[in-house]
């Protein structure tokens, strides 16, 4: 399974830099000189990180054969991603690869079935995506008071949420 690790953003700058929406814990590690990248679409790459640096709370790639500014506009929303087999286990309990959490079952504290992970989201605040059958989606907020237990042995994740967050506006 491929992990997505950043995804490319407008160029910075003349000389070939890109910008790039970190999805990854670690990115000195993800992103270090001579890392080579598979990317989504797979025709736009492998990349090889030629240098990184970090700018006002953005990640600034430098990329081998990219070297002006169209060069660096035509990767723009490339998909970063590496083999989840290259991600090594966590030891502590309580820390989940997104891909541990996407498609696992999602059940109430009481057992009742609400849908699945569809995706995580990372925007200050961790969101798991939660897809109900013919009810959409529902944003979670992945928050030991709210998602108490994951078994990832059984494929469930249980939430015990407040009232209405995971119902929808019947009003039409």
């Amino acid at each position: 399974m491929q992990l997505v690790v950043g995804r490319i953003g407008r160029p910075h700058g003349v000389r070939g830099e890109v910008t790039v929406e970190v999805r990854t814990d670690d990115p000195e590690l993800r992103f270090a000189p001579g890392t080579a990248l598979a990317t989504d679409p797979a025709s736009a790459g492998p990349v090889e990180v030629e240098g990184a640096r970090w700018h006002k709370d953005i990640l600034l790639l430098s990329l081998v054969g990219v070297d002006d500014r169209d060069a660096a506009e035509a990767l723009r929303g490339t998909l970063l991603v590496i083999d989840s087999a290259d991600v090594p286990p966590s030891e502590d309990p309580d820390e989940f690869s997104d891909h541990q959490l996407i498609g696992l079952s999602v059940v109430t504290a009481g057992g009742d079935p609400v849908g699945e992970v569809a995706d995580v989201l990372h925007h200050g605040q961790d969101l798991l995506v939660v897809r109900r059958p013919s009810r959409g989606e529902a944003y979670v907020p992945f928050v030991k008071a709210l998602v108490p237990e994951i078994d990832l042995e059984k494929g469930v994740l249980v939430v015990d949420a407040p009232p209405g967050l995971l119902d929808l506006d019947e009003a039409e």
